[in-house]
């Protein structure tokens, strides 16, 4: 399937999800109102740029914190040295981000997700993406940090979604991110159905819960306390000494197989599986196909995985870092990819994505 209209799909496919979780809730009723709305003005403006010659993804993904109080396993933020034990001290403000945000509504970009670090340490900035009531905001988070206030404020702002890091069953999850944390994340799922929150969760995909986690009985589990879409993320070793976790040809085979079949199952959930549903895609959706990141700094970069820059968002605006030459070098890296055989694949070019910066 073409890209444009694979990605459209995607997008319809959440807004169902969205819709049915709140049929009967008359803050996300009210919500759903004017997000559907925005869904179908963002999709026109982005096929009036690809008129003109720019594709406009309808993705971004924002890091906006350096900071986390967790240290888990394999952390890619700070395997690459993004996310450190103080932070940064070259941050972007919430200004410099609400001039993102802004540019972003105005081109038709439909959800930016916020990750880190930890974004939630970033009151300011997530205060200030909730003003953007036509732009959906998945808040990737360790869920440790959503405490009544924040419980407050995702009931109030239902555009703000949060995502919350699980790694399968309770002994899975403490292992790679710390003692207590199931316990803790199971109140705070507990307290989002109560309040009828839509959440979704995000399941790292490692050589060790793939059999547990990818399963029809797992997304049960999540449904039945409240889950209503389910990232999974084929497992990177950005940190050295983890490649134990990564998944086998055969495994990646199975996950999207697998994947697959569950979203014909599972009508009452979104499923998205990354990078695996990239084989649908025609390639990687990095650099600006689906999706590109910014760095709390500011720094564009092609992916959280490729971690490469040569623009920053405190002087260009998007549309200048989609159409810069690196930009359309890294592109061509990820077509010239013939097949997909699973992974990463900025990751595993990452030599060619260094040379990119230079032509």
């Amino acid at each position: 399937m073409e890209l444009n209209s694979y990605m459209e799909h995607g997008i319809k496919s959440i807004s169902s999800t969205i819709s049915a979780f709140y049929l009967n809730n008359l803050k996300g009723i009210k919500f759903i109102s004017g997000f559907v709305p925005s869904l179908a003005r963002a999709s026109r403006l982005r096929k009036e740029s690809e008129k003109n010659g720019l594709h406009i993804p309808p993705f971004l993904i924002a890091s906006i914190s350096s900071k986390c109080n967790l240290h888990c396993i394999g952390c890619y933020a700070r395997a690459d040295g993004m996310c450190t034990e103080g932070g940064r001290n070259d941050e972007m403000t919430a200004g410099e981000w609400k001039k993102i945000f802004t540019e972003a509504d105005e081109i038709g970009v439909s959800f930016i997700l916020l990750a880190g670090g930890e974004p939630l340490i970033r009151k300011d900035v997530m205060n200030t993406a909730a003003e953007f009531k036509h732009i959906a905001f998945p808040v990737f988070t360790n869920g440790t940090l959503i405490d009544d206030e924040y419980i407050e404020f995702f009931d109030k702002n239902r555009n703000m979604i949060p995502v919350i890091s699980m790694e399968g069953d309770s002994a899975q999850t403490d292992i790679r991110r710390g003692a207590g944390v199931a316990e803790s994340i199971a109140k705070t799922m507990a307290e989002l159905k109560k309040r009828g929150i839509l959440f979704a969760v995000s399941v790292t995909v490692t050589s060790e819960n793939l059999c547990n986690a990818v399963t029809e009985e797992y997304l049960n589990e999540l449904r039945e306390k409240g889950c209503g879409v389910v990232f999974y993320v084929e497992y990177v070793p950005a940190e050295k000494g983890t490649e134990r976790l990564v998944l086998s040809h055969k495994d990646t085979e199975w996950l999207n197989n697998e994947t697959q079949r569950l979203k014909k199952i599972k009508k009452d959930m979104t499923i998205l599986c990354f990078p695996g549903d990239e084989e649908y895609m025609e390639g990687c959706l990095a650099a600006g196909r689906g999706f590109f990141h910014i760095a709390p700094d500011g720094s564009a970069e092609p992916c959280p995985f490729s971690p490469f820059s040569v623009h920053n968002m405190k002087s260009c605006s998007i549309k200048e870092v989609l159409e810069s030459r690196f930009f359309s070098n890294v592109r061509d890296i990820s077509r010239n990819e013939k097949v997909h055989n699973g992974g990463c694949t900025l990751f595993n070019h990452e030599n060619d994505v260094r040379k990119s910066i230079e032509n």
